[in-house]
Parts: C-alpha cells; sequence; structure tokens
C-alpha cells in the first residue's frame, strides 16, 4: 500500500477544462527545470576550462534555486504530491548498497 504524502488543499484540485492552466504552466516549468538542471550537470562533469566551469556552475546553483520555488510553490497548492517510501524498500535499497561497500579498495 503506497502513501501519498500531500497538502491539504490537493484534495480540492479538479480540472477547470481544457484550457492551460496555472498548474499546467508550472508543471512545464518544473520539467524544463529538471531538463536544464540535468544538462548542467552533465556539461559540468566534461568541462575542463576552470573559469568556464566556474561560471557554469554558478548557473548551475540558479537553476537548482528556480527548480526548487517551482518544485515548492506546487507543493504549497497542492499540485505535486510525493509517495511515502515503503519501510521495507528502504531496508531492502540499504542492504543492496551497503553490500556494494565490499568491491571498493580499503
Amino acid at each position: 500500500m503506497s502513501v501519498e504524502i500531500a497538502t491539504p488543499e490537493s484534495a480540492n484540485q479538479t480540472a477547470a477544462g481544457p484550457e492551460f492552466s496555472d498548474r499546467d504552466r508550472l508543471n512545464d516549468i518544473l520539467s524544463m527545470e529538471k531538463y536544464m538542471t540535468a544538462s548542467y550537470n552533465t556539461g559540468l562533469n566534461e568541462m575542463q576550462n576552470p573559469k568556464l566551469h566556474e561560471t557554469i556552475q554558478g548557473i548551475l546553483g540558479d537553476e537548482h534555486n528556480m527548480q526548487f520555488q517551482v518544485f515548492d510553490k506546487m507543493w504549497q497548492k497542492g499540485w505535486y504530491k510525493i509517495e511515502a517510501a515503503d519501510q521495507q524498500k528502504i531496508q531492502q535499497a540499504y542492504q543492496q548498497f551497503n553490500g556494494y561497500k565490499s568491491q571498493f579498495p580499503k
């Protein structure tokens, strides 16, 4: 059984019609911000020029801040729900990744 974590406002959210709503706009912006941060991360991983790396790293920080602001606004309005992690799944993931430690050199 999955448990959703959401704000109380989320209970009264209904689609008003086919128009592009504020929720649709924020969801679109959130998707774009996630794409942008992933792209900047990839670029930084492959960037050799120190000055350019520093500049792009600053931009990436700004993008992460914007992404969080959009996410937080959606959360506050009840437009973004999170599924609570199942304790058994957490334990399984812990055991799986904890087992990887033995593969690393000491």
